[in-house]
Order: C-alpha cells, then structure tokens, then sequence
C-alpha cells in the first residue's frame, strides 16, 4: 500500500476543497449522519482531530474529560456542547488540527503506541482510523449535498482495515468467527486481496461497497458484495471500520 501519511494529508486536502466551497447557508443542512447537520459534521471532525493531537501530546486528561463512555454517546455529547461556530471559525479550527496531524504521526519514534478510545495503537494505525473516518464524513456531506466526491486507492488503507479487525468485530458481536478472505476490485478496476486465499470462508466485490457495509452507511443486503462460508456473512453483519 502506499504511504499512509501522505494518504491521509492527500484525504485532508480533498475534503478541504470541497468545504472552502460550501456557502454558509449549506453548513446548516442536514448531512448523512443521521441528526446531524455539515457544521456537525466537520465540528466532530476537529473535535477528533484534537482528541489525535492530544493523544500524540500524551495528554490523558483529554480522553477523560472527551470520552467519559460510550464513543457515540460521547461524540453526540461533545457536538452539541459546541454547535453555533460560524462556518469560517469550524473551517479555521478543522484545518488547524487536521492538516498538521499526518506529519506529527509521521514523526513518531519507532514502536511509539498511542492512546486511542480504550487502547494503544500504532502511529500508522491511528493514521488509518483517521482516515477511514474523515472518507467516511467526507461522504456524508458530499452525498447530501448531491456533491461528487470520486473515490481513490486510499480507500485501500480502510478496506484493510476492516478485514484486520474482523476478530475484534466478531469478538464484540459475541460471535465464534473465523479466518475469511476478501478478494475486492478497487476504483481503477485492480484487484486488492486480504487474507489467505485458503480460507473457507470469502468476500467478494467492489472495495468502495466493502468500505461503506463498514462505515455503516450501507447495509450489507443492499450491496453486491458476494459472501460464502461458514463466516463470510457474518463478517459482513459485522463489519465495522471504526471503534466501538
């Protein structure tokens, strides 16, 4: 895969270009996420970016104070304790945290973990959540605004993602999974693969499918991704691109 720093500074900037272009009016629209406008949007988005800048800062008051329980329950909070900046004072605080962020994880020391939700992770991993969230959003702004917003290799980095957090996702569900191999057809028409072909159990399809059955944003009936196994379905009833 292709470096994932520079990914994500590239997902940074193509999201940027889209909201540099929104007028005020559209910031109070309602975004795909459901209850949630643009400008909650994008304040969720920078309220995530600083929990980053925090962690990186080694800063563990912030998750405390950020996070007191569940991470949605705890997101929703945060948005409606800050809702009411103007467009161009969310613009300012977004890029402010966010477009700093790739170089800063870049720059950490070998074997460096991280605090994230309720664990560590890799500087690379927090860099790939990050992004599997900003593609996600990205999308529920573009979408409800019927605005278009191409997908790209970096999707890549989140399908990957998804396939390694498979047994944390079965694990969270209460489900006894199992190995499962995803042969997925990325948006220039190449062919990405994920685990070991040997496998029982397959996933089959398109990549952008895949990431959005992970983001949530599309129910897994609904897509053409095609399952076989014992545990190809029930990876993707649980498929899951983010924490719980």
């Amino acid at each position: 895969m292709t470096d994932i720093f520079d990914d994500l500074a590239a997902d940074y900037e193509q999201l940027d270009r889209v909201l540099a272009t929104l007028p005020p009016a559209q910031w109070d629209s309602p975004s795909a996420a459901e209850g949630w406008s643009v400008a909650d949007v994008v304040l969720h988005l920078a309220q995530s970016e600083e929990l980053v800048a925090a962690s990186i800062a080694g800063d563990e008051e912030a998750f405390a104070a950020a996070l007191p329980g569940k991470v949605d329950d705890s997101a929703g909070s945060l948005v409606a304790a800050q809702r009411g900046i103007s467009p161009a004072d969310l613009l300012a605080r977004w890029r402010a945290v966010a477009f700093p962020l790739p170089q800063a994880l870049r720059a950490q020391p070998k074997g460096t973990r991280l605090r994230w939700v309720t664990n560590r992770v890799s500087p690379a991993s927090l860099a790939t959540t990050r992004l599997a969230e900003n593609w996600t959003h990205a999308h529920d702004i573009t979408d409800a605004l019927g605005i278009a917003y191409p997908d790209t290799a970096r999707l890549r980095h989140i399908a990957w993602l998804g396939h390694r957090t498979l047994p944390y996702a079965f694990a969270a569900e209460g489900i006894d999974g199992g190995p499962v191999y995803c042969e997925l057809t990325a948006p220039d028409g190449r062919t990405w693969t994920f685990g070991d072909p040997d496998s029982p159990s397959t996933i089959t399809g398109s990549a952008a499918e895949f990431c959005r059955v992970g983001a949530r944003r599309l129910p897994a009936a609904e897509s053409a991704l095609k399952a076989t196994g014992p545990h190809g379905p029930q990876a993707l009833a649980v498929l899951r691109n983010y924490a719980l």
